[in-house]
Formats: C-alpha cells, structure tokens, sequence
C-alpha cells in the first residue's frame, strides 16, 4: 500500500492548501521543503511560500533553489528531500519544472518515500500538473477539441493513470482534458477548479478540499472515440464518456471508477485539527 499523500491545488488563493497542510503534520518543527523551479523568479517565489507557511506556524522550512545555475542533486538537496515531512511545489510552467527534476536522484528519492512513507507531497497549479506520469501542457479553448493542439508529456509518476489539470473551470480546460482521456482511455481525468484541490489517499481515494468544484472525466466506458485514426487539424468524436462533478464530502475511488460520499468519521478534516478551507 502506497503510504504518502498528494495534495494538489487548481491554482488561485492557496491559503487554504497551506492550511490543509499543517492541520495534516505532526508537529510545527516538521520538515518543510519547498521547489519554486516552476516559477520566473525562483528564488523570490520559493521564499515566499517559506514565510507563508512560516506565518502558519510551521518553523522548519527550507527552500530548495534549483534551476539553470543551481543542480538538483547536491548532496544538501539529497539530504534535505530525505528528511522533508512535506515537499511542496509552487506554480508556474509545469514543463519547465519537469525538464529540470526528470532523471534526477531527488526525484527518485520522492518517488520511493512517497511509497516506503508517510510524507505529503504537495503543490499548486503546475506543481499539481506535474504530479502523474503524464501531464497536459498546451490546448486552449474550443481549439484542444481539434488534434495537435492538445499536448501531452511526461509528469513526476507519484500516481498513474490519471491527468491532472488545473485553473479548470477557470480557463476552459474542460476540451483539453476530456480529449486526453479520450485519447487514453485508462487513464482519469481530474480537473481542479482554482482555490479548489484534492488529497489522494492511497494513492487511490480522491478526496476534495475548498469551496469549488472537482471535475472527474471517465473514459472507462467509451463506446467509440475515433482519437487515434482522425488526421491532424480534425475535431474528435466520442461516444460515452462519463463526467462527474465531486465537492467537498465526497470521494472517487480511481481503481474501481466509484463515487461515494465520505462517511463524517472520516472525512480529511478530523476533529481538532485546523480548518480546510479559505478565510
């Protein structure tokens, strides 16, 4: 059984992500880390979010700078990712974030503690894309409907199976997701609304944090999708595929393509922790 958790936020007001995130650790010395290798200005953003959970409470966080002039895999990074409690990832372009950890020793060292323990890995906007094995990158509007213009690459592999996309509701992703899972009809679709996310429990049961709405695209039970044989610059068709919208109090169970209520004893917010959602 897979032991750690992902929290993934679409994007937007994060209060409610860093508030989620210390009601879920132990103790306020906990270990922190944070990677802003997505953002322009990584040093900027990246301390940010050290005083933003510093102003939370939380007293042991780190930053770890890594981009062009600054390696992932110094001995202070290995040792930094194999003690964190929470690693978090900012946003900004998921793509550059990716090409910058893909192939490293701190990203192996995620993976397998992400199975082996109990640690949290989190992130906002491309920090929740980059999450699955393969992520959504470019489609925009009406347009990710049409071939080509809805574009794929490899994520960070935490969880399988499943694309993540995120500022959904927000920035009309609606096209391009549903034309990824059509596309890869194993895989589910999660589209996270912004100042809205989820925790994966297991890494299996997907659980809703905030206010917003999560969107689940189902492609299990396409009937006909003619992804693969249409020519470039030619709009899909699909038959059957299946959405549901998910808030909070309820759960999708990725293996067996389930959606429930969570019974109130346990739902992620349990009795004296601190609240979930946004002030």
């Amino acid at each position: 059984m897979i032991k750690g958790r992902l929290i993934a936020l679409g994007g937007g007001d994060d209060d409610g992500l860093l508030k989620l995130i210390r009601s879920q650790i132990c103790s306020a010395q906990s270990h922190i880390v944070v990677i802003a290798t997505a953002a322009t200005e990584v040093e900027d953003s990246g301390n940010a979010y050290k005083a933003a959970f510093e102003e939370f409470g939380c007293r042991n966080v780190r930053l770890l700078h890594i981009d062009e002039t600054n390696e992932a895999d110094t001995t202070a990074n290995l040792a930094g990712i194999q003690d964190a409690e929470v690693v978090f990832f900012t946003g900004g372009d998921q793509v550059r974030l990716a090409n910058f950890l893909e192939g490293t020793k701190l990203l192996d060292i995620m993976r397998r503690r992400y199975i082996e323990d109990d640690i949290i890995i989190a992130g906002t906007s491309a920090g929740a894309a980059v999450m699955s094995d393969r992520m959504i990158y470019d489609g925009y509007g009406h347009y990710s409907l049409i071939k080509g213009e809805m574009k794929i690459t490899q994520g960070f592999g935490f969880i399988r199976q499943v694309y993540i996309d995120t500022h959904f509701a927000e920035r009309g992703r609606f096209g391009r997701l549903a034309h990824a899972v059509a596309h890869d009809q194993e895989y589910i679709g999660i589209g996270l609304s912004e100042e809205t996310g989820i925790i994966i429990k297991n890494g299996d049961q997907v659980e809703v944090f905030g206010t917003g709405v999560v969107t689940i695209i189902d492609a299990g039970s396409v009937r006909f999708s003619n992804t693969r044989q249409v020519e470039e610059n030619e709009p899909i068709a699909v038959e059957h595929l299946i959405m549901h919208l998910l808030v909070e109090g309820y759960r999708y169970c990725l293996k067996e393509h389930l959606f429930q209520a969570i019974p109130a004893a346990t739902s992620q917010t349990e009795p004296n922790q601190a609240p979930i959602s946004s002030e």
